[in-house]
């Protein structure tokens, strides 16, 4: 098994919660931005952290998922709405509900994206979220 090239089938994403696909779309997330900002970023593993810190708070996700929604196909649209409308456990005391939930949409899509082995798909929804 390749995990850095999975192709899940449909069936099998379909049975996956949201919550699941969060998990996962959690730390692809974080690994965009933090090989994003090591080639872009400070190169102080101090400043690296808190700037990779700021971009992965769910605030942060949620600004930048504003920036996508217009991109998404329905089906996309449809990954991402499942996501938002997961009720979360608990919610971060730096986040609003909206926020938290937003960002869990936003984690969600990108666990549902890599499942499918849609990196490009990836690269170009992160690089839209990381324009100025």
């Amino acid at each position: 098994m390749d995990y850095f090239h999975l192709q899940t089938g449909r069936d099998a994403l379909l049975a996956q919660s949201s919550l699941a696909l969060a998990h996962l779309g959690d730390s692809v997330f974080e690994v965009m931005v933090r090989s994003w900002l090591c080639l872009k970023g400070p190169s102080n593993v101090k400043k690296l952290h808190k700037a990779t810190v700021g971009c992965v708070s769910a605030p942060a996700q949620a600004a930048m998922a504003q920036k996508i929604l217009p991109l998404l196909t329905q089906e996309e649209a449809d990954v991402f709405r499942r996501g938002r409308n997961t009720a979360p456990h608990s919610v971060p005391k730096a986040a609003s509900r909206e926020e938290y939930q937003t960002a869990t949409a936003l984690e969600a899509l990108f666990g549902w994206l890599y499942l499918q082995g849609e990196t490009q798909r990836l690269n170009q929804l992160f690089s839209a979220m990381m324009e100025e």
